[in-house]
């Protein structure tokens, strides 16, 4: 192959705690090439085997010696400690100290950037510990950070993800990066009302509400298990006003092809699929990233804030080992064509929410303080009868 001038040439990318490839599958449509991919859990790798087949995949960040001669590395870390469903152990439990490793891996290494992305929770846990030790350990190996929480809606996707998108560098700017572009949310009224997503999991002190959207998809829910969120779906008939999506559906509200992670099926049971989505990062938002690593706009400095250190985390923010500085940055850099929860998720295929689910998460609902609708109560109850007594449902 032919030397390629720096400016046209792809852009390689290394990528750790690959996933599913989420990162790798946005960064390769906007342009790039994956050198390596590093994941340990054996449903991940089944998938990676299959969607990267061409890519040396190495199965533990721990054994890794050294990083490939790549522009860019790339870091979805476990999120476990970090995440309000898990464990909140923080930064230096023992699934997100993890994170240690890509630190020790970027001593002997001089990538051009690094792209790290996890929960929003990271912000705020332990007021702020996990963002302090991150961009302090950046800082001393000599990198300008930034950082930005995005809503992975602003892709077109109806799934209300908020991630931190966390870039460094030692030769170039995070900001021109992650602040080069700035959107609006999409209009209230232009979210239909056709369709509310919410977690049966929850109900004592929250739903995770969302109207033409679901909730954030997740490795794991306050059960302890990997599930599905519902929904409901307003005025629909006896048994279809209250159901679940399809792992199909969950890919595609990723930003995944249908059927992304069935090759995890030859190591794992099929629940273990809703983990594996529930972990990833939305293909699109690692588009955005991409493209902007490859062409960088410009940063609008206009009402940044000098940031003290021990000051609560903003929602952006940016910095080096001289200064720190917060930025009026929203969710939605971009602002792509909606698509409605219920082009996405056919109703009349997903399966209805089982009785157990139903009677649940209703009876929590009614003992909790939370606010709710009464034709929402109505709908649950309405269900709970029809999945107590089923007549045939016809399509």
């Amino acid at each position: 192959m032919p030397n390629l001038d720096d400016a046209t040439r792809p852009l390689t990318v290394a990528g750790l705690f690959a996933g599913i490839g989420g990162v790798e599958l946005g960064l390769q449509a906007a342009g790039m090439r994956t050198e390596l991919l590093c994941e340990w859990w054996e449903p991940a790798q089944a998938v990676l085997k299959h969607r990267f087949p061409d890519v040396p995949l190495h199965d533990d960040i721990q054994t890794l010696q050294a990083l490939p001669d790549v522009d860019v590395v790339t870091a979805g870390f476990p999120c476990t400690d970090l995440s309000q469903a898990g464990r909140t152990a923080g930064i230096h439990g023992k699934a997100s100290g993890m994170v240690k490793h890509l630190l020790e891996l970027l001593e002997d290494a001089s990538p051009r950037w690094v792209v790290i992305e996890n929960v929003r929770n990271m912000l705020a846990l332990d007021r702020g510990t996990a963002m302090e030790y991150l961009v302090s350990e950046f800082e001393r190996l000599g990198y300008t950070w930034a950082y930005r929480l995005v809503d992975s809606r602003f892709t077109g996707v109806p799934q209300r993800r908020h991630r931190v998108i966390f870039v460094a560098s030692r030769t170039g700017d995070p900001c021109s990066v992650l602040f080069a572009d700035e959107a609006k949310e999409l209009p209230e009224k232009d979210y239909r009302e056709d369709a509310f997503g919410f977690y049966w999991t929850e109900g004592n002190t929250g739903l995770g509400w969302a109207k033409d959207a679901l909730p954030t998809l997740k490795g794991g829910s306050g059960l302890g298990i990997p599930s599905s969120p519902a929904i409901w779906v307003r005025g629909a008939r006896p048994g279809r006003a209250i159901v679940t999506p399809r792992i199909e559906d969950a890919e595609e509200l990723q930003g995944f092809p249908r059927g992304w992670t069935r090759a995890a099926l030859e190591v794992t049971r099929p629940g273990v699929r809703w983990k594996l989505v529930g972990n990833a990062v939305t293909v699109g938002v690692s588009e955005w990233v991409g493209r902007r690593l490859r062409n960088p706009g410009k940063f609008d400095e206009t009402g940044n804030l000098i940031l003290p250190k021990g000051m609560k985390w903003p929602t952006a923010a940016w910095g080096n080992s001289d200064e720190r500085w917060s930025v009026p940055a929203s969710l939605w850099p971009e602002s792509h064509d909606y698509r409605h929860l219920l082009d996405v998720v056919d109703s009349d295929e997903a399966a209805p929410l089982s009785l157990r689910a139903t009677t649940g998460f209703h009876t929590r609902l009614l003992k909790s303080r939370l606010r709710y609708s009464e034709e929402f109560s109505q709908a649950l109850k309405e269900h709970s009868e029809y999945m107590t007594h089923p007549v045939a449902v016809t399509h």
